[in-house]
């Protein structure tokens, strides 16, 4: 419980700390129904899903992005239609790395006083959020699902990084 509550007094916080900060939120999907394949997400992960967006409901989102899979599109979606945006499926062409930069590149795209949420998976937020200029970032374990990362760039100064939890804490593996 506590954990959810840092994430959303934190977030509106750094939201509102600079106008003319640009705001990138990176995430892993919520929990699966099962461990291969292309699966939805399930009941916990549809609530964390909404979790997710009502932490964010006080960000000004611009861009949502997340990989083409189900579950990261199903993440993505509360947030998105409550700031009435599309989630841009972002492929992993290239690989790992190359995926990490095209995403960075794509959110410093958005307006400077924006939010843009990327929604990826275990193997990926951490080296995404390296590439925003995160240089304490750590991969979720494969049971982790409630790591929030929000990076605020304000140009060419360092970038501010909140590292917090949110929704339901997920058990220890």
């Amino acid at each position: 419980m506590i954990r959810h509550i840092v994430a959303i007094a934190l977030a509106p916080a750094l939201f509102a700390s600079s106008a003319m900060a640009q705001t990138v939120v990176i995430v892993r999907h919520g929990e699966k129904v099962a461990p291969k394949g292309d699966p939805d997400l399930s009941a916990a992960g549809r609530a964390r899903a909404q979790a997710l967006a009502q932490a964010l409901s006080g960000a000004r989102i611009a861009m949502v992005l997340a990989t083409p899979l189900k579950r990261t599109q199903q993440t993505a979606q509360p947030a998105a239609q409550a700031a009435g945006v599309t989630v841009v499926p972002a492929p992993f062409d290239g690989g790992d790395a190359a995926h990490a930069q095209r995403l960075a590149g794509q959110a410093r795209t958005a307006p400077t006083d924006a939010t843009v949420l990327i929604v990826g998976h275990s193997n990926t937020v951490a080296d995404i959020a390296k590439a925003l200029g995160d240089t304490a970032a750590q991969a979720p374990t494969d049971c982790e699902y409630d790591q929030i990362t929000v990076i605020q760039l304000a140009g060419s100064a360092a970038p501010k990084v909140v590292h917090a939890r949110y929704g339901v804490p997920t058990p220890a593996c």
